[in-house]
């Protein structure tokens, strides 16, 4: 179906004559063949948001309808591909094209000379049900094998099955109707991927982050929002979840984030190994790569992009994390694309619609039972926020926070000082911990709760009297209050920061999290007892113990969960042995 321009303004375009066009479908603009996507429909005339500059466009060029909204394409073969926010390899059309991407440029997403060694898992005569697995794909050249799944919505029964090697689109199973399925698929993005059963989110996404999975956990299948200003770390912190979370595969969608940003990302994810295998982390990492400079629309899409290759991963019975760096930008996508259609704009200019888009996306995380119905899967989608001068209250904050379970808010003042991760445990906060709680309990120790739950009264405390401290100074307040303000300092220092640049310390299981949290509070607790019998604050800090404590981080946990009887014996011991002045 062809028709021509009418109108042009800036990436939005209205063109006529594309009669029976449907919304949200993908239309060719231009000479040039630009991408772009059908949002509103008025009679004979489709406004047609454009997803590449449209410099040089002009009315009567041609507009061609594709009869299929925005789809990607998935099957083996995605991991370790960067994309742009429309699914094209960006490697692929540097190689073809130059660094600079070119109007109009496409390439398929998966490599169509590559060849795969396929076998079947499924016989002649049998049934083909939706989301089966159909097989395993192992590259020729060798490598591990990826599973091949059958579209969601495919029925039949198999008429030729059998060991091949082909390329992604050749066909490798023949169905008796006739119809054949090849080792990949596509789907449309805007389109959650169904499953066979949801299941109740009651097991902890692991991110060896100690602040995090002991104060403020969030479910494998959940959400969590960074919200922080600019340099506090959620960058940096993002890449550590990517690195050492507990995710078979991580999709990471650098949406509307500054060019150097994202160059630095794609620099640095092939040189970090990965801790599981020693192998390049972007061997397991997804990359959707859709920069500041890059047309709005498409900014748009790459947050269902990443979201819709993640439901792929999870219907393969994997564990996924999703990073989305920042939702922010694409809600600035979202009042930009709004304002040229001239639809009634809410608060701070957003779209009225902007809470009830963002709950679809987060809505799309989960823990699932597949269509194949063989193991489960999850997607955990971690979302950076990015409020303007760090106001929490503003429109996309506000509206994250009703889709997520758990808020991971940084703090600007903990970044100036160093700390990292900068996560402000007086404003962060988790719904998951309570669901969570008998996991850890049965894996890491039964008073996993309580230890936690004493911490954050002493860190509580710890603010109240600073608070103090800061109208009269330190030294006016007494030894047992002091004693609260060395303990939480230790609290601080000693294991909510992690050093992401020390071998050790950068993980931490939760195992060692809750013996160095044994150790730091049964530190407090002796302390606070000793003051109570006379003896001085100086008499208690020069035992050394506290500096000892402070990097029991950069102890191995094999070596700490030795150690800790001994350790917990020796500061019994010592601050019990101290006498009164």
């Amino acid at each position: 179906m062809s028709g021509s321009l009418a109108s042009i303004a800036g990436a939005t375009v209205v063109a006529r004559g594309l009669e029976g066009a449907a919304l949200h479908e993908v239309v060719r603009v231009g000479r040039a063949g630009l991408l772009g996507e059908v949002v509103r429909i008025e009679r004979d005339c489709c406004t047609i948001q454009v997803y590449e500059e449209t410099l040089g466009l002009a009315p009567g060029e041609p507009a061609n309808a594709t009869a299929e909204p925005l789809v990607v394409e998935l099957g083996p073969g995605l991991r370790g591909r960067v994309f742009d926010g429309l699914q094209r390899p960006l490697a692929d059309l540097a190689r073809s094209g130059g660094d600079f991407l070119a109007r109009g440029a496409f390439a398929p997403a998966l490599d169509r000379d590559a060849l795969w060694d396929f076998e079947s898992a499924l016989r002649p005569g049998d049934a083909v049900e939706p989301g089966a697995l159909l097989g395993t794909a192992r590259p020729a050249g060798g490598g591990a094998p990826e599973p091949v799944l059958v579209p969601p919505g495919v029925r039949g029964v198999v008429r030729t099955a059998g060991p091949c090697r082909a390329t992604v689109i050749d066909p490798v199973v023949r169905l008796e109707d006739g119809a054949t399925l090849a080792l990949s698929h596509r789907w449309p993005v805007r389109v959650a991927r169904p499953v066979r059963r949801r299941l109740t989110c009651d097991l902890p996404f692991l991110t060896g982050q100690r602040v995090l999975d002991c104060f403020f956990p969030v479910a494998a299948g959940g959400a969590a929002i960074v919200p922080g200003g600019f340099g506090t770390g959620k960058t940096v912190l993002e890449q550590a979840l990517a690195k050492f979370a507990a995710a078979d595969v991580i999709v990471y969608v650098g949406c509307g984030e500054r060019g150097n940003e994202m160059t630095e990302l794609l620099d640095e994810f092939p040189r970090l190994a990965d801790p599981r295998s020693g192998r390049p982390l972007l061997e397991r990492t997804v990359l959707v790569v859709n920069t500041s400079n890059m047309p709005v629309a498409a900014r748009e899409a790459s947050m269902y992009t990443g979201v819709t290759i993640a439901e792929y991963f999870r219907d393969c019975g994997l564990q996924v994390a999703l990073m989305v760096d920042s939702t922010s930008r694409w809600a600035e996508a979202l009042r930009e694309m709004g304002s040229r259609l001239a639809e009634m704009p809410g608060e701070e200019g957003y779209p009225t619609y902007l809470g009830t888009r963002l709950l679809q996306f987060y809505e799309r995380a989960g823990r699932a039972v597949p269509l194949s119905g063989a193991g489960e899967g999850s997607i955990t989608i971690v979302g950076a926020v990015s409020p303007a001068g760090g106001d929490f209250s503003e429109p996309v904050t506000q509206a994250s926070l009703r889709a997520a379970a758990a808020l991971w808010a940084l703090s600007p003042e903990l970044a100036q000082r160093r700390h990292f991760p900068a996560i402000d445990w007086s404003r962060s906060f988790t719904l998951d911990a309570p669901r969570l709680d008998a996991w850890f309990a049965r894996e890491a120790g039964a008073d996993w709760a309580e230890r936690r739950d004493e911490a954050m009264r002493l860190l509580q405390r710890e603010h109240e009297l600073d608070e103090i401290a800061q109208l009269v100074g330190v030294e006016a307040l007494r030894d047992p209050e002091r004693i609260v303000l060395e303990a939480a300092r230790l609290l601080r220092e000693g294991f909510l920061r992690q050093n992401a640049l020390h071998p050790v310390d950068a993980s931490c299981p939760p195992a060692k999290t809750i013996l160095m949290l044994r150790a730091i509070l049964h530190w407090a607790r002796g302390a606070a007892a000793a003051v109570e019998r006379g003896v001085p604050l100086r008499a208690i800090l020069s035992t050394g113990l506290d500096r000892r404590l402070v990097r029991l981080g950069e102890t191995p946990a094999a070596d700490l969960a030795a150690a800790a009887p001994a350790l917990a014996a020796e500061i019994e011991a010592t601050l019990a042995g101290l006498e009164r002045a």
